[in-house]
């Protein structure tokens, strides 16, 4: 049994049922409300005597980075890496590969890209979850809350990342790369460009490509959706380098 919030893509919950799951698709309320998906599979689990997978604070997520994701570019960059840039979902990606990859050189900067209308970035830049900076149409990313995947780690730095930044680079690496992802894709390689336009030349920025762009079809592939929601996927890249984020 798979608990989603009802306003994520209809491609996810399809392929979900594909593979045999049963969705229950509820109402988007924040983590604090009693009825916030996270509670309501947590209590179905409970009632039933099942198992909970406890995606958001089940820190077998970070250690699964810290012992694979991590390594690995610390191998395939031979040690030279400068930097790596993720954004919160659950948190794990970014708190495994950033406190492996501090263990091996304290100097390499971790950087967090967050979408508007999350916390991260008032959490890792002031210390506190106050946001009210509007809101995102990222799906599976954009923390409120600081999960137990995310506890206790060191990021270098924030930046807040616009969903038309994001969209623009989704739309360009699918012309110029043949790369078919989704927006916490190209919202990852926005912070990194970000870093890149604030630092010398001949730094290693890492980032990670996490989702395909077929769960967005209906979407962020869609040109009349788009338009309801205000986004322009014909941007040129070069109108969004000025507003890559907001530090």
């Amino acid at each position: 049994v798979i608990v989603i919030p009802n306003n994520q893509s209809p491609e996810k919950m399809h392929l979900l049922r594909t593979l045999g799951a049963e969705v229950k698709a509820v109402p988007e309320k924040p983590y604090k409300d009693p009825e916030n998906y996270n509670h309501i599979a947590r209590r179905l689990a409970e009632e039933r005597g099942w198992f909970w997978a406890n995606q958001f604070d089940n820190t077998a997520n970070r250690k699964a980075h810290y012992r694979s994701t991590g390594p690995e570019i610390w191998k395939q960059t031979e040690g030279k890496v400068s930097a790596f840039v993720a954004a919160v979902g659950t948190g794990g990606t970014l708190a495994g590969v950033s406190v492996y990859l501090k263990e091996q050189n304290p100097k390499i900067q971790t950087v967090c890209a967050d979408p508007y209308g999350a916390a991260m970035w008032s959490w890792f830049t002031n210390g506190n979850l106050e946001t009210n900076d509007g809101d995102s149409i990222a799906e599976g990313i954009g923390q409120g809350r600081i999960t137990k995947n995310v506890e206790g780690i060191k990021v270098d730095r924030a930046y807040r990342i616009t969903d038309q930044s994001g969209l623009t680079i989704v739309y360009h690496l699918l012309r110029e790369e043949g790369l078919f992802l989704g927006l916490s894709s190209g919202i990852n390689v926005a912070g990194a460009v970000r870093f890149a336009k604030e630092s010398p030349p001949g730094q290693t920025i890492v980032t990670v490509l996490c989702d395909s762009g077929h769960k967005y079809q209906s979407t962020l592939f869609n040109r009349d959706w788009l338009a309801s929601n205000h986004l322009d996927p014909d941007l040129p890249l070069e109108s969004i380098f000025g507003a890559t984020a907001d530090s």
